[in-house]
């Protein structure tokens, strides 16, 4: 029999992917889920019965968390990186480093055969796709949902008729939670107009009404402590910042984009720790870095993002973005301080010792300690000369 492996969430369509490749095409499938932060151990146990309940012969899970926010999300953070201003890029980032460990797993098993869960209509398809092309040259890539042009409702009626038991209510969403945000998808996302409801969403509002301050600070552009609390690494910060925010539904939204494939798209996401995070880190580095280094880091890292939506993450020049996006981190280094409301937060300030916005230099508005009036009066002549020569010459050229 021969083996394929399956990228697994244990949602619907890995789920139908499991009953399909094992009973209708007489794989042997070896199942992995690969964790970048979207489940508890109690959930990781739950995804790991549901598999050998399907007929997986292995199931193997990946602790990628760590790893998918060293080699990622950190420069995520670094170029605060909102696809088209709304969208925190939670799943395009995720599916790379999942598609990675997979295509790892298919090595280590000495497998023939990959398969992966994606519709033909979305962009994870040419993720998944294009990693296995070029980390697993030769493998067949098997794409069940895909290929049969399956709806979700086709799917649960599948599954039903092969006696499967699952929350199928749930499963008229597709949720895809990870350390970086969850995206849902639903009926509701199919069209240009409509909201998903209450229900839809992964996490509860439980805030209403209330109000609290939170503080972040950053080390060289990096999280070391919110409210005074250290934390071992970014990712526990990222997850007590979400626990937190979270519960006010704030980052809730629905970003509509342009998919690799060449059509409009529409998903919702919460995503209250990757929101408050990059606004709070954008913030201190508008009083820290330079005029230059803030418009040179937006236009790469708007790059950045784009690319590493599309899949690129392999490709070499993301490496030279990174070293750039790294050492501009230098003197980001201070606290933020945020105001957290209800599906909404406001930032209220920053302390740093690298703050260019001090004191000693002037006051905007008021008073300046760098430079006299007659120096202005100098300076404007000199820095509007050529353009005041060009408009000489034009009305020169008229008479």
């Amino acid at each position: 029999m021969e083996k394929v492996v399956l990228g697994f969430s244990g949602g619907l369509d890995t789920t139908f992917c499991v009953k399909y490749l094992t009973e209708d095409k007489g794989l042997e499938v070896h199942s992995v889920i690969v964790n970048t932060g979207g489940f508890t151990e109690e959930e990781l146990k739950k995804v790991e019965a549901h598999a050998y309940a399907l007929g997986v012969k292995t199931h193997t899970t990946v602790n990628a968390v760590k790893g998918y926010y060293d080699s990622i999300i950190k420069y995520l953070v670094y170029g605060n990186v909102l696809k088209n201003n709304t969208y925190p890029l939670s799943v395009s980032a995720e599916r790379l480093s999942q598609a990675l460990h997979i295509a790892e797993h298919v090595k280590k098993l000495g497998a023939k055969l990959v398969a992966h869960g994606s519709t033909g209509a979305g962009n994870d398809q040419v993720r998944f796709d294009m990693i296995f092309q070029i980390m697993i040259p030769g493998i067949e890539i098997l794409t069940p949902i895909r290929d049969l042009q399956l709806s979700r409702e086709a799917e649960i009626e599948y599954l039903k008729g092969k006696g499967v038991e699952m929350n199928f209510e749930k499963a008229a969403y597709s949720i895809n939670k990870g350390l970086w945000g969850t995206s849902v998808g639903g009926k509701e996302t199919l069209n240009s107009k409509g909201m998903l409801p209450e229900s839809a969403w992964p996490t509860q509002m439980t805030k209403e009404g209330a109000s609290e301050e939170m503080v972040i600070s950053f080390e060289k552009g990096e999280i070391k402590k919110v409210n005074g609390q250290s934390f071992a690494h970014p990712t526990e910060a990222i997850q007590y910042i979400q626990s937190i925010a979270g519960a006010y539904g704030i980052g809730r939204d629905i970003h509509v984009g342009d998919t690799i494939i060449g059509i409009k798209g529409r998903v919702g996401f919460e995503a209250a720790a990757p929101m408050v995070i990059l606004k709070a880190h954008h913030a201190l580095e508008k009083h820290v870095l330079t005029k230059w280094q803030l418009s040179w880091k937006d236009q790469l890292a708007q790059f950045y993002g784009n690319w590493l939506h599309e899949g690129q993450i392999l490709d070499p020049v993301m490496r030279d973005i990174e070293a750039y996006l790294t050492n501009s981190q230098e003197q980001v280094t201070g606290d933020v301080f945020i105001q957290l409301n209800p599906y909404r937060f406001q930032i209220i300030g920053i302390e740093s010792e690298n703050d260019l916005m001090s004191a000693k230099f002037g006051k905007y508005g008021e008073m300046n300690t760098g430079f006299t009036g007659a120096d202005v009066r100098g300076f404007t002549k000199i820095f509007g000369n050529q353009t005041g020569i060009f408009h000489n010459v034009k009305e020169s050229n008229k008479k």
